[in-house]
């Protein structure tokens, strides 16, 4: 299993970008795929999740209502559309397969240990 993230990159405030998590063929058929940040300082923090069996989807309170996850099984990427973005999402962003089909989430929480294979971040910066 391989995951690579891209698609990072500056933008003002209010603008968008879309990340792309590119996985090894059959990925997204069996791990769940998640979303992270990290910036400098701070702990990583779970964004998003999307399972492999029925699609079913977690949004972390700091991005719901701005940002779309999706997965094209097809393409074997999972995406992350950001809209509305602000200087507070600036960031090194991964995608991680969690260690079966559904995302683990504890209180409200991605749990970040459960995740396993991490692709390389890619850095999004908001600022004007």
């Amino acid at each position: 299993v391989q995951l690579q993230a891209s698609g990072g990159g500056s933008v003002q405030p209010g603008g968008s970008l879309r990340l792309s998590c590119a996985a090894s063929k059959f990925t997204l058929d069996y791990y769940a795929i998640g979303w992270f940040r990290q910036a400098p300082g701070k702990e990583r923090e779970g964004l998003s999740c999307i399972s492999s069996t029925d699609g079913t989807i977690y949004y972390a309170d700091s991005v719901k209502g701005r940002f779309t996850i999706s997965a094209d099984k097809d393409e074997h990427t999972v995406y992350l559309q950001m809209n509305g973005l602000k200087p507070e999402d600036t960031a090194v962003y991964y995608c991680a397969t969690d260690n079966g089909p559904l995302c683990t989430v504890i209180q409200d929480n991605l749990q970040i240990p459960d995740f396993g294979i991490w692709g390389q971040g890619t850095q999004v910066t908001v600022s004007s």
